[in-house]
């Protein structure tokens, strides 16, 4: 995600952030006509399309670095954190609330730094760049279930 991944300090989270700009204008850009469902389905497809140009990217920089998940690899953190975001785009007005926005950025990074249970496991069963990605993504998963559960307990307040 250009030259984020080679900030001195906190490239993943650089990275993570570059992420959140990028939702913020999709959000922006896109439609009354498209809002909910298919702008979800726009970005859900977006990001599987760049976590399978990903895996081979981040296998082949790994192997340029010397070091499987280096940190100047940032395309994870993206695809990550535009899956901890994407229920926003499902609940009209979120996906443009910062609070909820920098909550999904919270949220994801916590995942990601954290890396609890299944995020762990996912790091350590696949080698190479499919694990670099994969980790992310399930740490997205995790950020976006419990963003869902929180859009849920407030609508219902």
């Amino acid at each position: 995600m250009g030259p984020v991944g080679w900030l001195p300090v906190a490239p993943g989270t650089a990275g993570a952030a570059v992420a959140v700009c990028a939702f913020v204008f999709f959000s922006l850009w896109v439609p009354d006509g498209m809002r909910g469902f298919p702008a979800l389905a726009i970005l859900l497809g977006g990001t599987a399309v760049l976590s399978a140009a990903g895996i081979p990217a981040a296998e082949r920089a790994g192997q340029h670095f010397g070091c499987e998940d280096d940190g100047r690899i940032v395309v994870d953190e993206v695809a990550g954190q535009w899956l901890t975001l994407a229920p926003l785009l499902a609940v009209p007005g979120a996906a443009l609330s910062m609070p909820w926005v920098v909550t999904g950025f919270v949220l994801f990074r916590l995942f990601d730094i954290w890396k609890p249970g299944p995020v762990r496991w996912a790091e350590r069963r696949f080698p190479g760049g499919l694990g670099v990605m994969l980790d992310d993504i399930v740490a997205g998963v995790l950020g976006g279930v419990v963003l869902s559960v929180a859009l849920a307990v407030r609508a219902a307040a």
